[in-house]
């Protein structure tokens, strides 16, 4: 089932356009890398898909009422800031709030969503903490883990490893990709094109606002696009257990 339809989506910054003509179908299934340099769009993408940029061209989600598309696609964003200092759990039972009517509390069933998030996150006994508390690591984790709470068949996760130790982010790349073979939908930025070659179905690669390519891990990361989108050389290794990408070098 398709859970996100971009139809010629352009972003614009003034005249300038930040993402220009994108157009692409994530269905049930796959985790889809958002991968790109710094400043090729690929926040804005997310952002215009999500409807909180203006925007031209069709967004599926766009097409949505608010409260429909609460319960269809959660958001990750880049920030990480706690403003309050609630416990763990009570700010993972946030992510529930599109499932619940005003003033309604949580069921049995929320519960146990909002208890598999936090062990899913590795936060099993961090229940009662303040998250104003903890490190920024482990605050990511707790943001991780409310979206996780949502339960959408969608999620879009901006940067959601970034200030992670490696073990983290291997487990929530881990955890990304067990969701998508339960069939949800993921679409997630990445820097790390390590991570995202060995844990991805598919990538999608942005270069100056464009779509550059789209495809599966070893059909995107060419040495010709390493070279014209990022300017290095690397090393692919073809596992049984996925792609191994090694970078070799910045080209002057």
């Amino acid at each position: 089932m398709t859970h996100l339809t971009l139809d010629a989506v352009t972003v614009r910054r003034g005249d300038c356009p930040v993402v220009d003509n994108a157009s692409l179908t994530i269905a049930g299934g796959e985790l889809v890398g958002l991968i790109g340099p710094n400043g090729a769009g690929k926040t804005t993408l997310m952002r215009g898909a999500l409807g909180l940029l203006p925007h031209s061209g069709r967004s599926s989600l766009t097409d949505m009422a608010p409260q429909t598309r609460a319960r269809h696609a959660a958001w990750l964003p880049q920030s990480r800031e706690i403003a309050w200092p609630v416990s763990v759990e009570t700010l993972v039972t946030l992510g529930r709030t599109p499932h619940l009517a005003a003033g309604q509390r949580p069921g049995e069933q929320d519960r146990q969503t909002i208890a598999q998030a936090i062990a899913t996150m590795g936060l099993t006994g961090f229940e009662n903490r303040p998250a104003t508390k903890l490190s920024g690591g482990e605050q990511a984790r707790v943001l991780i883990a409310r979206a996780l709470a949502q339960d959408t068949p969608l999620i879009l996760a901006d940067e959601p490893i970034a200030g992670l130790d490696p073990g983290h982010q291997i487990a929530t790349m881990t955890a990304f990709a067990s969701l998508a073979r339960q069939g949800k939908a993921l679409i997630v930025s990445l820097h790390d094109l390590g991570l995202a070659a060995r844990h991805c179905t598919r990538l999608v690669l942005m270069h100056k606002g464009r779509i550059h390519a789209d495809g599966p891990p070893e059909e995107v990361l060419t040495e010709a696009n390493l070279r014209d989108v990022f300017g290095i050389t690397a090393h692919l290794t073809h596992t049984p257990d996925g792609v191994i990408f090694q970078p070799l070098e910045v080209l002057p």
